[in-house]
């Protein structure tokens, strides 16, 4: 009775209180995966509105747990709250501090600052006082948890009224703010495409000009696409680098004290084994029942692969960071060997045995070089096409030869005291050489409609030789493969 008592007051609480249409969806939504799905996106208005969600959620949870009778139930909803409110205050820490993890552009307005911290809604005060009775809720003991708790009064009471009207406000105005921002970048769409018309008509009115702003036109369209494509990539592989990196180096870092654990409770069951050495029939059985020995023999050999394991995610982790550098603006320091070894990792998967194409073999032969003053993201840009040109070169004379020789070749050199030289040499099919005479041409490609645009090579060309005062080289014969030679300056004059 006493439960049915529970249940029946639990729900005209959900029902007054507006949670209970959320219970209804408990089983299409889960918590950790919106979270996730939202910490994904860099839009303030998602963050202000899932504070409002967690607000709800948490209170659904805290009914759960005071009208539960089980306890194996309310230890996993005090999970469930601690790890809620801990999103709670770090994305209320995110809004009002504005880091740099959510992306924000500029600090909030003076109106949502108000918001938070003024006359009438006090959202800070109120959010923090919420997630101090909620923690105060889940220490309550299990034989303590009634429904007139104050905390538990509190927070349903909150979750339905000025907690629940104070978010609304806030993302109302996030939303307002936005369409203004919007509006206010619309005209300057609106500015730029005007002064796009009066070009064009000078342009008409300039027939000798004709050519060579179509030229222009067409070389920054080629960057731009390549750019956005490169920036895009970088900033993808940056954030996954960011989310992996903690939990990888905790594993990493935790499992050399694994080991020495191990290692000493094994060495603890040895000298049992010798000194003890009849057990009780309970114990002999249990050591049977186990294989005690293949567990002696097997556990170091496991901790051994999961150290193995955990190098190589840090190896792919480190080499994924160094691939994303995509800032442009200024020039540092780069290591090329890094860079083109970074290069390699992130390709990988197309160098790996194929259906149909054997595993492409990559053979390195580095010189001692100093680093390179360069654009890094640049510069990995420029290895990413000519080791994916080779790597299409040699899926095409897999394609014709199945038994043909599937290697690449990266070398690097002094060229002087002042230069490096890097060499990417490939075994496939070679070019002819009216190819080569078109082949940093824009737009201009060999490979069949849906896989080549024809900018790659031209913009490794305009990396290269424009923006980094080098030159780029081809030597290449059909049936004899096709070697790129890169000269870069150590130092930019």
């Amino acid at each position: 009775m006493a439960l049915k008592s529970c249940v029946s007051t639990s729900y005209r609480h959900l029902v007054e209180s507006g949670i209970l249409p959320m219970a209804a969806m408990r089983n299409y939504f889960n918590l950790e995966e919106i979270t996730t799905a939202r910490k994904i996106s860099a839009a303030v208005i998602n963050i202000s509105g899932r504070q409002r969600m967690l607000s709800q959620r948490t209170a659904f949870f805290c009914m759960r747990l005071v009208c539960s009778q089980n306890g194996v139930e309310r230890a996993k909803l005090r999970g469930n709250l601690l790890e809620a409110i801990e999103l709670m205050e770090k994305s209320h820490r995110d809004l009002i501090n504005t880091e740099s993890s959510i992306n924000l552009l500029s600090a909030p307005s003076a109106t949502v600052k108000a918001m938070y911290f003024e006359a009438p809604l006090y959202l800070d005060k109120q959010i923090r006082e919420y997630i101090d009775r909620i923690k105060a809720l889940v220490q309550v003991p299990d034989s303590e948890l009634r429904l007139e708790n104050p905390h538990l009064l509190y927070i349903v009471e909150a979750a339905s009224g000025e907690l629940l009207e104070a978010f609304d406000a806030v993302v109302s105005q996030y939303q307002q703010e936005s369409e203004i921002e919007q509006f206010e970048l619309d005209l300057k769409q609106v500015e730029l495409y005007q002064e796009s018309c009066a070009a064009t008509a000078k342009a008409e009115a300039q027939a000798a000009q004709l050519d060579r702003a179509l030229c222009e036109l067409k070389q920054t369209q080629a960057q731009l696409l390549h750019s956005e494509k490169m920036s895009s990539l970088g900033a993808l592989m940056a954030s996954i680098v960011h989310e992996i990196n903690n939990p990888v180096s905790f594993i990493y870092g935790n499992l050399s004290h694994a080991e020495i654990y191990t290692q000493d409770l094994l060495h603890l069951l040895r000298l049992y084994r010798e000194y003890y050495p009849n057990p009780s029939p309970e114990i002999q059985a249990q050591i049977e029942e186990m294989d005690l020995d293949f567990l002696v023999e097997d556990l170091p050999k496991v901790m051994s692969s999961m150290q193995i394991g955990s190098d190589r995610i840090r190896e792919i982790v480190k080499s994924m960071g160094n691939f994303s550098r995509t800032d442009n603006s200024n020039m540092t320091l780069c290591d090329l060997e890094d860079s083109i070894d970074s290069t390699v990792l992130i390709l990988r998967n197309r160098l790996n045995s194929q259906i149909g194409r054997r595993e492409i073999q990559v053979v390195k032969s580095y010189a001692k070089l100093p680093t390179v003053e360069c654009y890094a993201g640049q510069l990995n840009q420029v290895f990413m096409n000519i080791i994916s040109n080779a790597i299409d070169a040699l899926d095409e004379a897999a394609e014709n030869q199945p038994n043909a020789a599937l290697k690449i070749s990266i070398s690097t050199e002094l060229a002087g005291s002042d230069r490096v030289r890097v060499r990417i040499a490939d075994t496939g099919s070679g070019m002819t050489a009216q190819i080569k005479e078109r082949m940093f041409e824009q737009f201009f490609t060999t490979k069949e409609i849906g896989k080549g645009t024809g900018l790659g090579l031209s913009i490794v060309y305009k990396i290269l030789v424009e923006n980094h005062g080098g030159t780029l080289r081809c030597e290449s014969e059909p049936s004899k493969g096709t070697e790129f030679i890169i000269e870069l300056p150590v130092q930019q004059s």
